[in-house]
C-alpha cells in the first residue's frame, strides 16, 4: 500500500499538482472577495476537484510519454517506466480522476467544469505530443497552464451569480479573470525555458524541443530575457486596472525587476547556473504576487 501511494504521487506529479491547485484556490478566494463573502465549503470542493483534474492530466501525460520517460534520468523511476504500474492501471486511475474532478467542479458551476475538461485535453493531447516536434509546444502548453486561476475564479461564483454579474458588472467576470490568466500565461515562458535550459541534456535524450531555437544559444537566452521583461507591465495590470493596491504595485514591480535581472544574467552568460536562478525565481515569483493580490485586492 505504501508503494502504491508513493507511485500515485509520482503519477499525478504531486509538487506540480499542488502548485496548480494553489493558483486555482487563490483565484477562488479573489473571486470570493469580489463578492464579499468566502464559501469555505466550495473552496474545499474546488481544491479537491482541481487536484483530481490536474492529477488526471499529468497521468495521461505520463502514459503518453512512458517510453520517453525511460530515457531520462529524472523520470526513469516513475511508476510506468520503472514497471511498478501498468499502462492500463494508470489509464484507469487517470480516467477516474478526470471524471470525478470534472463532476466535482461542475457542481460549482458549468464554466469551471468545462474549462477543466479543456485543460486536460489541451495538456495531455496537444501539448504533450508537441514537445518532440516543435518549440511551439511551450506556447501551446501555456494555455492549459494558465487555466487554473480562470477555473478557480469562476468556481467562486454560482451559475446564477455569473448571469447576474454579466448584466450589471461584467468587468468582475471578464477583466479580473482575464488578467489572472494573462499573468500566469506569460510567466510560463521564462519558467519553462529556464527549466529546459537546465535540463537540456536530459531532454535531448527524449528528443524534447522546448528551447526557442532548440539550442542554448544567444537567441534562446534573449527570449528568456524578453519574457522576464514582459512580466513587468503584465504584473502591474491589477494595479492599473483598479483591483490591486499599492502593495501589489510595489511587490509586482520589484519581483518582476529581479526576475528580469536574472534573465539579463542568463543572456550575458548563457550558463546553467544563470538559468537555474531564473528557474528558482519563477518558482517564488508567481505564488508571491498571487498572494499579495489576494491580500491587497479591491473589488471592481
Amino acid at each position: 500500500m505504501k508503494q502504491f501511494v508513493a507511485d500515485l504521487k509520482q503519477l499525478v506529479k504531486m509538487r506540480l499538482t499542488m502548485t496548480v491547485v494553489f493558483s486555482a484556490s487563490i483565484a477562488f478566494l479573489i473571486g470570493s472577495k469580489q463578492q464579499g463573502d468566502i464559501n469555505w465549503i466550495n473552496w474545499l470542493i474546488l481544491t479537491a476537484g482541481g487536484f483530481l483534474v490536474t492529477g488526471s492530466a499529468n497521468g495521461f501525460n505520463e502514459i503518453i510519454e512512458r517510453d520517453l520517460d525511460r530515457l531520462m534520468k529524472r523520470t526513469a523511476d516513475r511508476p510506468i517506466p520503472a514497471g511498478r504500474m501498468t499502462t492500463g492501471q494508470a489509464l484507469v486511475l487517470s480516467l477516474l480522476m478526470g471524471i470525478a474532478g470534472t463532476y466535482t467542479l461542475v457542481t460549482l458551476n458549468f464554466v469551471a467544469g468545462l474549462l477543466s475538461v479543456f485543460s486536460i485535453l489541451l495538456y495531455a493531447f496537444f501539448y504533450t505530443p508537441l514537445k518532440r516536434k516543435s518549440p511551439i509546444a511551450v506556447f501551446v502548453g501555456a494555455f492549459p497552464g494558465a487555466l487554473p486561476p480562470l477555473i478557480g475564479y469562476y468556481a467562486a461564483f454560482s451559475q446564477n451569480d455569473l448571469a447576474a454579474y454579466s448584466q450589471y458588472n461584467a468587468s468582475a467576470i471578464v477583466i479580473i479573470p482575464l488578467v489572472l490568466f494573462i499573468i500566469q500565461f506569460v510567466w510560463q515562458f521564462p519558467h519553462f525555458w529556464a527549466i529546459a535550459w537546465v535540463l537540456d541534456e536530459d531532454y535531448k535524450r527524449a528528443g524534447f524541443r522546448l528551447l526557442p531555437t532548440m539550442k542554448k544559444d544567444r537567441v534562446s537566452a534573449f527570449m528568456v530575457l524578453f519574457s522576464t521583461l514582459l512580466m513587468v507591465p503584465v504584473s502591474l495590470l491589477p494595479y492599473f486596472l483598479g483591483f490591486g493596491g499599492y502593495f501589489v504595485l510595489a511587490v509586482s514591480l520589484i519581483g518582476a525587476l529581479v526576475f528580469s535581472w536574472y534573465g539579463l544574467k542568463l543572456f550575458l552568460h548563457r550558463d546553467v547556473a544563470s538559468a537555474r536562478k531564473v528557474m528558482f525565481t519563477s518558482f517564488l515569483y508567481l505564488p508571491l504576487i498571487q498572494l499579495i493580490l489576494l491580500f491587497d485586492f479591491t473589488a471592481l
